[in-house]
C-alpha cells in the first residue's frame, strides 16, 4: 500500500527552544545596536550640521577675536563679534540657579532619605517630580509676571528683565533633576554603613553628614554638574524673563542676554540665509556644545575619581 507524505513542520515547530531563544536573542541584540548607532549618528549630523557653518564663520572672523572680544553687535550697522558679553550672561544666570538648585536639592535628597517614611516619601517625590513637566514656557512668564515684581517691590533699581528672576526660577526647574540624582546616590550607601555608625554613638545628623553624603560624594557632584550643563542650556526662561542685552559684569538685577537667548532672537527674526549674522548663531552654538560637553566629561570624571567602591 503507497504510503502517504507527511506535510514538512512549521517553521517555529522546525526551532528547538535552544535555536528561538538564539533567534531571539540575535534579534534583540540588533535592536539595541540600532537604537545606539541612531544614537551616536544623531550627535555626529549635530556636530557635522554646527561645524559646517562654524567654519564659515571663522572664515571671516578670527577666533581670538570671538573668544576674546567685549562687545557683541552682530545684528548693528558697525558690527562687533566678541562672545564674551553672551558667556557673562550666561554663567550669570547659571551661578543663580546652581545658588538656589544646590542647597534646595540637596537637603531635599537628604531629607528624602534619611529621613522622611516610605508614606511621606510617596506622597513628596512624585510632587516634586511634577515641576520637571511643566513647560519653560511657563516657567518663563512665573519669572516674568511674578518673581520679577516681588524683586521690584525689594529692589526699586531691578529692570523688568533681570538675571536674578530668572535664574531663581531656572533653579526651581532644575531642582527636580538635583534632588533625584543625589537621593539616588545617597540611597545607594550601604546601609552597614549607617547602622556601624550608630552602633558607635553617633546620631542621625551626624550619620548624614560624617557617612552618608561623603559616601555618596561622586554621586553627588556628578548631580552638581550636570544641573549647571541644564542650566547653561536652558532657553525659554532666559528668552522671556532674563533680556536681550548682552553686557559685561554681575549685576543680577538688570537685563543680560545669553547664548541661548541669542540663537532664539536671530532664527527667530529676519536675519537671511547665508550671511555673517545667520552664521554668528552656529559659531554661538558650537560654543555652547562645547561648554556643555566639558561639563558632561568633568561630571564622568568626577564620578569615576571620587566613586567609592563597597563589596
Amino acid at each position: 500500500m503507497k504510503e502517504t507524505a507527511e506535510p514538512p513542520p512549521a517553521l517555529g515547530a522546525a526551532l528547538t527552544p535552544r535555536k528561538r531563544r538564539a533567534v531571539t536573542e540575535r534579534f534583540f541584540q540588533l535592536l539595541f545596536f540600532t537604537c545606539a548607532a541612531v544614537s551616536v549618528l544623531t550627535t555626529a549630523g549635530i556636530v557635522i550640521t554646527l561645524l559646517g557653518e562654524t567654519i564659515q564663520f571663522f572664515g571671516e572672523v578670527p577666533v581670538l577675536d570671538f573668544l576674546t572680544g567685549t562687545r557683541w553687535t552682530p545684528l548693528f550697522a558697525s558690527q562687533h563679534f566678541g562672545v564674551l558679553p553672551l558667556v557673562n550672561g550666561t554663567i550669570a544666570v547659571a551661578l543663580v540657579a546652581i545658588s538656589v538648585a544646590v542647597p534646595v536639592g540637596l537637603l531635599t535628597a537628604i531629607f528624602l532619605s534619611e529621613y522622611a517614611s516610605v508614606r511621606l516619601r510617596s506622597v513628596v517625590k512624585p510632587i516634586l517630580e511634577v515641576l520637571a513637566g511643566i513647560p519653560t514656557v511657563v516657567y518663563g512668564y512665573f519669572a516674568l509676571l511674578f518673581v520679577t515684581p516681588i524683586l521690584r517691590g525689594v529692589f526699586p533699581q531691578t529692570q523688568i528683565f533681570n538675571v536674578a528672576s530668572a535664574g531663581i526660577v531656572m533653579g526651581f526647574m532644575i531642582l527636580p533633576m538635583m534632588a533625584s540624582i543625589s537621593e539616588d546616590a545617597l540611597r545607594a550607601v550601604p546601609r552597614d554603613l549607617r547602622e556601624g555608625a550608630y552602633a558607635l554613638g553617633a546620631t542621625r545628623l551626624e550619620v548624614v553628614t560624617r557617612v552618608v553624603v561623603p559616601g555618596a560624594l561622586s554621586g553627588v557632584l556628578a548631580a552638581v554638574i550636570l544641573s549647571v550643563s541644564r542650566a547653561i542650556g536652558e532657553t525659554m526662561i532666559v528668552a522671556i524673563a532674563a533680556g536681550l542685552q548682552p553686557r559685561m559684569g554681575f549685576d543680577l538685577l538688570s537685563s543680560m542676554e545669553t547664548m541661548t537667548a541669542y540663537i532664539v532672537q536671530v532664527s527667530l527674526g529676519d536675519t537671511p540665509q547665508d550671511t555673517i549674522e545667520f552664521s554668528t548663531i552656529f559659531a554661538v552654538g558650537t560654543l555652547l556644545f562645547v561648554m556643555t560637553f566639558v561639563m558632561n566629561v568633568l561630571s564622568d570624571f568626577f564620578v569615576r575619581r571620587y566613586r567609592e567602591a563597597y563589596e
